[in-house]
């Protein structure tokens, strides 16, 4: 069991890039976790890695190694989900990935009736903005959204989001609403960071975008800074639909060049396509898809 913590503990720092990263990823001494590694190379006999200034590089040996290592631990995670089974019925901890607001909208409000259904299978859900990995995060399923690269994942279509441009309407009192795209560099904006730069737009007529230029008075790294600063009357903000939609449709804020929206992009669920699928994941795809998709229109604008 020792030298499985190891390969454990090497396999983070490979994956990581540095010793140092697995130390504070784990909490774990980096002495400790040099020490573990040094002990697999001495077990061995041969030179798993090269400590360099800026991480670890492997050798041919050690990637080979790290490969088997993989394959191993992977087998035991698999044995143990058959035997704890969790092919058998739905059970066990089931880990979701999704955007902070996403989550708070559409996913919790369905996690309620979902637990009660499934007594057996716990939820952990992850809410970030961030692209959570699969492997290091110790992902079952996401919520993505945009164009999906990795080939490796299975994605269910539940709906579709776009940027929309929105401001308060005591705001536009005062200020005025933008009629065109070019308006928009005479007032004050609200930026969140994921969705655009400072310093432009990108705005379009649902098949081409362009930058457009905008005044940043305040710029925000999550949805809900933004939205909330433009409810306060700090400015014009640019967030996705789904975000936004609520404030919308209760009239405390008001949607403003809609013919300059780019083309919407998907939302998906995705999870690894390469394995058994166990049951409680099984479970959560079969009651969530066709409510998410219902949730997702619902609230759309």
């Amino acid at each position: 069991m020792d030298r499985l913590t190891s390969m454990a503990l090497l396999l983070e720092a490979v994956d990581s890039g540095s010793l140092s990263s697995a130390s504070r990823r784990l909490g774990i001494p980096l002495a400790t976790v040099s020490r573990k590694i040094s002990e697999l190379e001495a077990h061995i006999g041969a030179q798993i890695c090269i400590r360099t200034g800026r991480g670890i590089a492997l050798t041919d040996a050690g990637r080979t190694y790290v490969e088997a290592c993989r394959r191993l631990l992977e087998d035991i995670a698999e044995a143990e989900r058959v035997a704890s089974g969790e092919y058998r019925a739905p059970s066990g901890v089931l880990t979701v990935a999704v955007p902070i607001v996403f989550g708070r909208l559409h996913l919790v409000p369905l996690l309620a009736e979902f637990a009660a259904a499934y007594p057996e299978v716990d939820v952990r859900l992850d809410l970030s903005d961030r692209i959570a990995d699969f492997r290091d995060d110790h992902i079952d399923v996401a919520v993505r959204i945009g164009t999906l690269s990795d080939d490796n994942l299975i994605a269910a279509k539940v709906g579709e989001t776009r940027p929309v441009i929105c401001a308060s309407p005591a705001y536009l009192a005062v200020r005025g609403t933008p009629v065109s795209p070019s308006d928009l560099a005479s007032h004050q904006c609200v930026t969140f960071e994921r969705l655009d730069t400072p310093q432009a737009w990108m705005l379009g007529d649902g098949q081409h975008a362009i930058p457009v230029s905008v005044r940043s008075r305040l710029s925000v790294t999550t949805a809900e800074a933004a939205i909330d600063a433009a409810l306060a009357g700090i400015g014009i903000t640019r967030v996705l639909s789904y975000q936004v939609a609520p404030f919308i449709h209760a009239g405390r804020l008001t949607h403003i060049l809609p013919e300059c929206e780019p083309t919407a992009s998907p939302v998906h669920l995705v999870y690894p396509g390469q394995g058994r699928m166990p049951k409680k994941l099984r479970a959560f795809l079969d009651y969530m898809i066709p409510r998410l998709k219902l949730a997702v229109r619902k609230g759309a604008l």
